[in-house]
């Protein structure tokens, strides 16, 4: 169960927790596959590079690979597992079309809006993102996010990236708050929940893309539900 009497931050992730991740990927390959001619769906791409995209950035996550590589093989594996194997040049263009046009999409999670504007009268409100630094903050920006927080802390900002105690500390020193009264609200377990609950943090798991149920925090499956704890 949380412990609110001294809670005063709360901290959230930003993709695939408030960001609709999925969703807006989709609108992005949407709008910029179709003149390729390729003979699938966006459905059928987004069911194969979904999965691909997670592994990859658990890779990332852990410091394996370089931003480069993710960005070019998440692709380049998709198009493989689809039978449609493309040269070097067309992956390079859809990624930078990919990137470029992402963060102009602003799907949110259901209930989004409703509880920031809720926590943000009892609370201060913070992000801390493995994601790239203009990116996120475009997508921060876009989808009218801007005014609910007061520290935002990428990985690429800060130099490491979660589950590292070192980012959740800088965010901490940055939010000019302690531990014990900050909590942490993201859909990773391994990033978001392990990694704040080591530096003494509390947690709540947005449980969004069907991870192992644990025992560490509470877990949720839509938004709302944060509402009970907070």
């Amino acid at each position: 169960m949380i412990k609110k009497d001294k809670l005063t931050d709360v901290f959230f992730d930003l993709d695939h927790t408030l960001w609709d991740f999925e969703m807006n990927s989709a609108a992005t390959f949407n709008q910029i596959l179709p003149p390729y001619g390729f003979h699938f769906t966006v459905e059928d791409f987004m069911e194969v590079y979904s999965p691909i995209n997670h592994a990859y950035w658990k890779q990332y996550r852990e410091n394996l690979i370089s931003t480069e590589v993710l960005r070019f093989k998440r692709l380049e594996d998709t198009f493989i597992q689809l039978g449609y194997p493309q040269s070097s040049l067309v992956i390079n263009q859809i990624s930078d079309d990919y990137i470029t046009n992402l963060s102009t999409y602003t799907y949110l999670f259901k209930g989004a809006i409703d509880l920031l504007t809720e926590l943000k009268q009892r609370y201060r409100l913070h992000i801390i993102t493995n994601g790239f630094e203009g990116v996120q903050q475009k997508k921060i920006s876009n989808a009218g996010l801007g005014s609910f927080f007061e520290v935002v802390l990428t990985a690429e900002k800060a130099g490491i990236k979660k589950p590292s105690p070192i980012i959740y500390n800088k965010a901490l020193d940055l939010a000019c708050t302690k531990a014990e009264n900050a909590l942490m609200i993201g859909d990773s377990f391994e990033a978001d929940i392990e990694g704040a609950l080591t530096v003494g943090m509390q947690a709540i798991h947005f449980n969004s893309h069907q991870e192992p149920h644990h025992t560490h925090c509470p877990i949720v499956n839509e938004l709302t539900e944060i509402r009970q704890y907070l």
